[in-house]
């Protein structure tokens, strides 16, 4: 199994010197309550704010990695490329990597219950917005309805046992599963180019027979400092290409751990 399990966090940014530094410093208070030692990965995805310097200036304090794209590519590439980190970082099967939005609206006090149901069995749990005790402040209607809409339909779909939000990044894995859906899918484990690979990625897991749980979290969408980076329309059409791909996707037989 290697060393000593630890628990990892990877935040995709881009243009996100409004939030980051609050973000960084709520995972470090939650860790040291926690007793755990951590490490957080930021992908800076071509900002041209003061992201990248805000990340530079607490790395040692916060126990933070920096990576950069030269150019905006997109949440899809940063999460591929945080993922990727992980894998060569990580040297335990029961390393956790908990994936968070960058924006300050995910609170990371919600993390601990999700490290403690990995470690209990699951090979991902999530923060759902539909469990009892959930709640989501400051967001708008539209995207209450676009959300709940699009969850309804890939739950019919795809149903994953254990999972009600299928597109809340906001989640926490077992190295050993996601690393074993990234030699499954290989270059097609992200193929989404919009906010949906967030669903891609559960959907394509979700192929392999892994264990899912949830646990209510508080969306705090009222914390986030600067404009919504989604492309409704663009996001919406590029789920309904994601189902159509995760229908025909197949996973690699031979792909073990």
């Amino acid at each position: 199994m290697g060393d000593k399990p630890l628990i990892y966090y990877l935040l995709p940014a881009y243009n996100e010197e409004a939030n980051i530094a609050a973000l960084l410093g709520k995972i470090s208070a939650t860790m040291k309550e926690l007793g755990e030692e951590y490490e957080t990965i930021v992908v800076d995805d071509g900002s041209k704010d003061r992201t990248a310097e805000i990340v530079e200036s607490l790395k040692d304090v916060a126990h933070v990695r920096l990576f950069r794209h030269e150019t905006n590519r997109g949440l899809h590439e940063s999460l591929r490329t945080g993922i990727a980190k992980f894998l060569r970082l990580s040297r335990n099967d029961d390393d956790i990597l908990v994936t968070m939005d960058a924006d300050n609206t995910h609170e990371p006090s919600t993390a601990p219950a999700m490290i403690e149901l990995v470690r209990s069995g699951y090979d991902v749990v999530i923060a759902s917005r539909y469990r009892p005790g959930s709640r989501e402040v400051g967001l708008s209607f539209t995207r209450c309805f676009m959300s709940r809409v699009v969850n309804l339909m890939l739950a019919v779909l795809f149903r994953i046992r254990g999972a009600r939000d299928y597109t809340c990044g906001y989640r926490a894995y077992r190295r050993s599963a996601l690393s074993r859906a990234w030699k499954a899918y290989g270059d097609k484990f992200i193929e989404s180019e919009t906010f949906s690979a967030t669903a891609e990625i559960l959907l394509k897991m979700g192929k392999l027979g892994i264990r899912v749980a949830e646990v209510p979290f508080v969306l705090r969408y009222d914390q986030k400092g600067g404009m919504s980076k989604m492309r409704v329309i663009a996001t919406v059409l590029d789920y309904f290409r994601l189902i159509m791909r995760v229908l025909r996707s197949s996973p690699r037989a031979s792909a073990g751990d």
